[in-house]
């Protein structure tokens, strides 16, 4: 169920959120039943569950077989990541550079196209989607890029188009009667436009094509970069928007974000002189300029839920599971910000990112249940995540429910 489709909730009484007390048919019983409790998110609605990159978790990430398989599992939305071909057309891969995400690397007929490009600043090497035409780039195949994710559907998929995406999600949406969305983000959207392959006109070209540039439409446009999101609403994009919001690392001594480029600011700040780091994005002020263009932030996770490492008594972090390492999965999660509730203060929603189910990506504290993670954030009034494991995400929604009596 999506934020756009709140028709089909429950109404709420003015008495949801008191405790009332059942007895059994039999008189005899004394087990408190809980009465229906309005949701915490923004629009009073349960929250999404995105699937991030597809059912990445399981399968090689943004090709239609992940996209299918996250519809199946029940996912809300699939999250395709848009870069663009040589030909300017829009494919879904994490990153310009595809180097970790196809088996090109090992094909010697493209040995050549090796080459290093600045991205964002930085120099990369490798071999990058606008180096390809759409042709060549349909003779990849795609990777999972976790080694401790299954390995066997390495090569077999191949890289989807936006409009092959559209395709797939109208006919999902058809078939099944439910309201499935995609959620695509601008990659780099700088990068592109000093290349002369502006994502955002073919984004928008593409949605007007699927009749999806309304409110109301089933879809959620999201980037880091501010100027990629007001340049896409100035030139008449009108579905909701979702302003990204990055850090460079965890510092687990304090359990604060840092920040080192290309990760402490949006790069187009880079670019025009703007100093500012990506927290003074989660402001008041902030949220209120975030407003003026977008309708949501899609933080990630620690900007709600900190994270931090235990220190012994000579200021150095202890090894708390005791496997030899000192690592996120040591640090343990501290008292939540006020960063939802000042979110929706703005009139903003909040989709956090990423949720994963492997041990070493979960903090000491959910003692080895993803879903511990998922709970601990719907209880904050998180309104949406982004999952790699949909299907764990929408168990833990499930138990949520059932604690708002729904």
């Amino acid at each position: 169920m999506t934020i756009f489709a709140s028709t089909t909730f429950f109404k709420l009484s003015a008495m949801a959120s008191a405790m009332v007390m059942a007895l059994t048919a039999c008189g005899g019983g004394d087990d408190p039943v809980l009465a229906t409790q309005p949701f915490k998110t923004l629009a009073n609605v349960q929250p999404l569950v995105v699937a991030h990159r597809g059912a990445s978790g399981y399968l090689p990430e943004h090709t239609l077989e992940s996209y299918t398989r996250a519809i199946e599992l029940g996912a809300d939305f699939v999250e395709p990541d848009l870069v663009a071909t040589k030909d300017g057309v829009l494919i879904a891969r994490h990153e310009p550079n595809i180097t970790s995400t196809t088996n090109v690397a090992t094909l010697p007929q493209f040995a050549a196209r090796k080459t290093t490009k600045k991205v964002d600043g930085v120099d990369e090497t490798g071999w990058f989607a606008s180096d390809f035409t759409l042709a060549e780039i349909k003779t990849l195949g795609a990777l999972i890029t976790d080694a401790e994710r299954p390995q066997q559907f390495n090569g077999l998929y191949k890289i989807p188009t936006l409009q092959e995406i559209v395709d797939l999600v109208k006919a999902r949406r058809a078939a099944t009667g439910r309201e499935i969305g995609i959620y695509p983000e601008t990659k780099h959207p700088t990068f592109h436009r000093q290349l002369g392959l502006g994502l955002e006109d073919r984004l928008i070209t593409a949605l007007n094509a699927a009749n999806w540039n309304s409110k109301t439409a089933p879809v959620l446009v999201q980037s880091f970069e501010p100027g990629s999101l007001k340049e896409m609403r100035a030139k008449g994009l009108t579905t909701r928007m979702v302003q990204l919001i990055d850090g460079d690392d965890y510092d687990l001594k304090t359990g604060k974000i840092s920040y080192a480029a290309p990760y402490d600011r949006p790069y187009d700040w880079a670019v025009s002189g703007d100093t500012r780091l990506f927290s003074a994005m989660v402001t008041p002020a902030g949220l209120a300029e975030i407003k003026t263009y977008a309708d949501g932030i899609g933080p990630w996770k620690p900007y709600i839920v900190p994270i931090k490492g235990a220190v012994d008594a000579a200021g150095k972090l202890r090894d708390v599971n005791g496997d030899g390492k000192v690592n996120y999965n040591d640090a343990s999660s501290q008292p939540a910000t006020t960063l939802i509730d000042d979110a929706h203060k703005a009139g903003l929603f909040v989709h956090a990112y990423t949720f994963r189910s492997e041990q070493r990506r979960l903090a000491f504290d959910y003692n080895k249940d993803p879903k511990a993670e998922y709970l601990q954030f719907y209880r904050l009034g998180l309104d949406g995540v982004f999952s790699d494991f949909p299907d764990t995400a929408l168990e833990a929604r499930s138990t949520y429910l059932r604690e708002l009596g729904r």
